[in-house]
């Protein structure tokens, strides 16, 4: 890399990232920096200064930026003969994306595999992405989750771009500055081989502004005539228009086919020349010094391919892009001959359209929601029709709402009327994704249910329910209750729908739970696929766990199947919180696991609450109170409940009391129900006794006659009332492997009864079985609190051992959980969305821990299995 001027640390940062990649520490970096100050240079350096490297590279391209995985095909194709040695999903995964599939690819699992292709070859692997700004989404997203999981990998990946982006702002950065003076006029005196004008010179480097290539490029466009002419050099921009310059003076012929080779960014030789002929441009030799031509069509630098494609008339943009559409194969590449048709189109053509928006319904099958957004805005400027226009560009914001793309989104918005209603629906779901605890976004959705309420009842019922839900979860349920209760009636069959927007009016005004009961016990009725999170919040309203159980699983599955980045993190964290609260706390660290490594593969923040949640069932005060010190203000509800859970383990009865009396005052669907017998329990333990009752008739009257229900109702009576019977109903009815850590709170709660009234024998019978079942679960505060009460009746709680799997992450007693119950780590690594070689990583610190050396005696570990 002796070539490089003045990026001495740079470089040795780049050769460190190598060097650790040999060593099998494998890393990634991304070099940050205005167009023209040495990218690719330093790219092309420590490409040539790993002999024993396999070096693959991708190029993102401006105008194919949002064709699916496109990128990603380019680096994997030296290394697609390893595609057999995937696991099935994933090698699966990847031929849907590369197009060698039909089908829809889970954009997880092909950001698995792409990582396990790279490291299933034999030689370390250098990997360089340059203007990585103009990436498709699935291929950053798919290479940044490659980046950070190569640690244990002989895999270096390198990037390159103009600047940030969501991808790849996690990743470490080198942001590359301009040359200092010293080293600006070394690179201008290596350029120019002639003494200069000390003043021509100094002006020169001060114009330049420390851009190496701005100072390359004039030097080779200006000449020495020119520099000493005082030829000024505007800011760095100016590289690419030096490209543009050296096109000047060649003929058009030459322009045309430099043209077609810039349209055609997969570098396919044998496509440019096709299409060259077909233009009549067969036997033009191009310039040599803007590209390179062999076993793949190359031009010298980015910017070269920008300047060329930017130089030319639309005209002969639009000749180039309609002779590779007339030479693309329509059958094996529909997409980018439809994309190519789109281009090269003057003004509306509904063929076109109708093409594009195929394209768009296949790339969204394949996981390329934002190739699916900018075929359908192309497909919005080519149709002539109004109505069907408009359709278009709806779709087309929707798309891009989906992609994360919501400046864009917002944007297609403007060239539709305000007054239609749809584009009052489509601001709310993107101020709902924005939202961050300003304004509320409830207020879209409705403008558009008023709107609707008129011509389309039916669909205004249905947009109030989505405000509900918006409202729930951002504020603003109110307001949306005010509205709702004045929503046009329908004629023709009840749907349920109407039931959900009748019934949650009636709930809030009225405290009237008959209404909702039916269509929220059925946890499998199809309202809930398209409001899942009402749907499980309503649920845990009345406790209902079967519901809530077969929400979260049906979400989870649904998630899984249609590999939705939104639906599955939602799933995983409803079902890892029913699986807590049944006891299970080590299948719900795996869920958690799963759904924060997916977050992680998508550059997400995870979802907290099923932390909170397990974390106040366990009872560990010092992890809880610092989980619930860095969430923020939109989850103080879940924190309040949790820490009356905590607290009421802790035996901090008025801490508990302050928690749980906040959680219900706010009277918030969902946690607020959730957290009355923590009040009931707070309050008689504090000697409020009215409080506690008027709190126990308020859950009896919620729930129905489901089991999680009918128990929790005689445990808030027996607190209340002193009622016996009701501690023995609430311990047989809880008694349940759903409703396991209940059980043992009814036992423990009887016990402290008993021994308030003087009946010790009795009261050791059920302070035992709690103790054994909450130190059993892990419920350390409450078997303590069991434990305590057994002291003060003259008996010590046998003592249990604290599991081992406790000094083990929650990744890593999900991985361990995996590997004991056969799967291998292949199997695990898919799972994960992690390499093989991350898991063995993992393994050798869970055998550390545990002090065992092999995956039988994980097997072995009752904690464990």
């Amino acid at each position: 890399m002796d070539n490089v001027l003045g990026r001495r640390d740079e470089t040795s940062r780049l050769l460190g990232l190598v060097a650790d990649a040999r060593r099998a520490r494998g890393g990634a970096v991304v070099v940050l920096g205005e167009p023209g100050i040495g990218k690719s240079v330093l790219l092309d350096g420590v490409a040539s200064a790993v002999d024993d490297f396999l070096v693959l590279r991708a190029s993102g391209v401006e105008f194919e930026s949002e064709l699916a995985y496109s990128a990603l095909h380019q680096l994997c194709v030296p290394v697609l003969g390893h595609l057999d040695a995937l696991p099935g999903r994933q090698r699966e995964a990847l031929r849907i994306a590369f197009g060698l599939e039909s089908g829809t690819p889970d954009p997880f699992l092909a950001g698995a595999a792409a990582l396990g292709l790279l490291s299933e070859h034999d030689r370390p692997l250098l990997c360089l992405v340059d203007d990585a700004q103009w990436l498709d989404h699935a291929s950053a997203r798919a290479l940044a989750f490659v980046a950070r999981r190569v640690s244990v990998e002989r895999v270096a990946v390198v990037f390159a771009a103009r600047e940030g982006s969501a991808e790849l702002d996690r990743l470490p950065r080198i942001d590359l500055g301009p040359l200092g003076e010293r080293e600006a006029r070394a690179l201008l005196a290596r350029e120019i081989r002639v003494p200069l004008d000390e003043r021509v010179r100094d002006r020169v480097v001060a114009e330049a502004r420390g851009n190496p290539l701005a100072l390359v490029e004039l030097a080779r466009t200006a000449g020495v005539g020119g520099m000493a002419g005082g030829y000024g050099l505007p800011a760095p921009v100016a590289a690419e228009r030096s490209f543009q310059a050296r096109l000047a003076g060649l003929p058009d012929a030459t322009r045309l086919l430099l043209t077609v080779a810039a349209a055609e960014p997969v570098g396919d030789p044998g496509m440019l020349w096709r299409a060259a002929a077909l233009l009549g441009i067969g036997d033009v030799v191009a310039s040599q010094d803007l590209v390179e031509f062999g076993a793949r069509v190359r031009f010298v630098h980015p910017l070269a391919r920008s300047a060329v494609y930017r130089g030319a008339t639309d005209g002969e943009r639009r000749r180039a892009h309609d002779a590779l559409a007339r030479v693309g194969d329509p059958l094996i590449d529909p997409d980018r001959v439809a994309w190519h048709r789109a281009l090269a189109a003057v003004g509306p053509d509904e063929d076109v359209a109708a093409a594009l928006v195929d394209s768009a319904s296949r790339a969204r099958a394949r996981g390329g929601v934002a190739a699916a957004a900018a075929f359908l805005e192309r497909a919005a400027a080519l149709t002539f029709e109004p109505g069907l226009r408009v359709d278009r560009v709806l779709a087309a914001a929707e798309a891009k709402l989906s992609a994360g793309d919501f400046d864009a989104a917002s944007g297609l918005l403007t060239a539709v009327s305000p007054d239609d209603p749809r584009v009052d629906l489509v601001r709310g779901r993107i101020s709902f994704a924005r939202f961050r605890g300003e304004d509320l976004p409830v207020g879209h959705l409705l403008r558009a249910a008023l709107a609707l309420a008129d011509k389309e009842p039916a669909d205004a019922r249905t947009t109030y329910v989505d405000a509900v839900e918006m409202g729930i979860l951002t504020g603003g349920l109110s307001e949306v209750i005010e509205a709702a209760r004045v929503a046009p009636p329908v004629s023709g069959p009840v749907r349920g729908v109407d039931v959900i927007l009748d019934g949650v009016v009636a709930l809030v005004d009225e405290g009237d739970v008959e209404r909702l009961r039916a269509v929220v016990a059925d946890g499998g009725d199809e309202v809930w696929v398209r409001w899942p999170t009402l749907g499980y919040l309503l649920a845990l309203e009345f406790w209902d766990g079967d519901a809530m159980h077969d929400i979260a699983a049906r979400t989870t599955a649904a998630g899984r199947e249609s590999g939705a980045l939104h639906l599955l993190p939602v799933g995983l964290a409803m079902l890892a919180t029913v699986t807590a609260h049944a006891g299970d706390f080590g299948a719900a660290q795996e869920m958690i696991s799963e759904e924060e490594a997916l977050a992680s593969a998508t550059g997400a923040a995870p979802l907290v609450y099923p932390r909170l949640h397990l974390a106040a069932l366990r009872g560990r005060r010092g992890e809880a109170e610092e989980l619930f010190s860095r969430v923020g203000p939109q989850l103080s509800l879940s924190v309040r409940y949790a820490s009356a859970v905590l607290f009421n383990g802790l035996a901090d009865y008025p801490a508990a009391l302050e928690a749980a009396r906040q959680a219900v005052a706010t009277r918030d669907l969902g946690l607020a129900g959730q957290a009355l017998p923590e009040l009931v329990e707070a309050a008689v333990r504090c000697g409020h006794v009215d409080e506690a009752r008027a709190a126990w008739e308020e859950l009896a009257a919620r729930v129905g006659g489901n089991r999680w229900g009918v128990g929790m109702a005689a445990y808030a009576r027996a607190l209340a009332r002193d009622d016996e019977d009701a501690y023995r109903e609430a311990a047989s009815v809880l008694d349940d492997g759903a409703t396991r850590i209940w059980h043992g709170r009814a036992r423990l709660v009887h016990g402290e009864w008993l021994r308030r009234q003087g009946r010790r024998r009795d009261a050791r019978t059920e302070l035992r079985a709690a103790h054994d079942v909450l130190s059993g679960i892990g419920a350390e505060a409450f078997a303590a609190r069991a434990a305590g009460e057994l002291r003060a009746t003259g008996e010590r709680a046998r003592s249990r051992t604290s599991p081992t799997s406790d000094s083990l992450t929650v990744q890593e007693v999900h991985i361990a959980r995996l590997v004991a119950d056969g799967a291998t780590s292949k199997e695990v690594a898919a799972k994960l969305f992690v390499s093989p070689r991350t898991v063995d990583a993992h393994l050798r610190n869970i055998f550390r821990k545990l002090s065992i050396t092999s995956r039988r005696q994980l097997r072995d570990l009752p904690e464990i299995r």
